[in-house]
């Protein structure tokens, strides 16, 4: 059993800062990659950040230049520094890791339940 818990979201005035982080815990060989999605009510899911174990990043265009995807693999973490948020920011973000339970297997997908960020006008 593996499960991802994501910790740090709240509600933050305009142009304010949040971390957040998010843990695996459970049976794991390896983690090929741990990322970060959100979902405003109405929305579909999206792609915040994502990072690989060889520290490769990826990107949204709404979050390029004000937030970083950064990890700690050996801990089986990622972090996610936002600044300058917006209220459009206003979503569950979701974690999610494509990781490997035994070693020289595919892996699966996993995701957490997500935590509220709130982004005030």
């Amino acid at each position: 059993q593996v499960q991802l818990a994501e910790s740090g979201g709240g509600l933050v005035p305009a142009g304010g800062s949040l971390r957040l982080s998010c843990v695996a815990s459970g049976s794991i060989a390896s983690i090929a990659s741990m990322g970060w999605f959100r979902q405003a009510p109405g929305q579909a899911r999206e792609l915040v950040a994502v990072i690989t174990s060889t520290g490769v990043t990826n990107y949204a265009d709404s979050a390029k230049g004000r937030f970083t995807i950064s990890k700690e693999f050996t801990k089986n973490t990622v972090y996610l520094e936002m600044s300058s948020l917006k209220p459009e920011d206003t979503a569950v973000y979701v974690c999610n890791s494509h990781l490997r339970r035994r070693a020289f297997t595919p892996g699966d997908i996993y995701w957490g339940t997500g935590t509220q960020v709130t982004v005030s006008s």
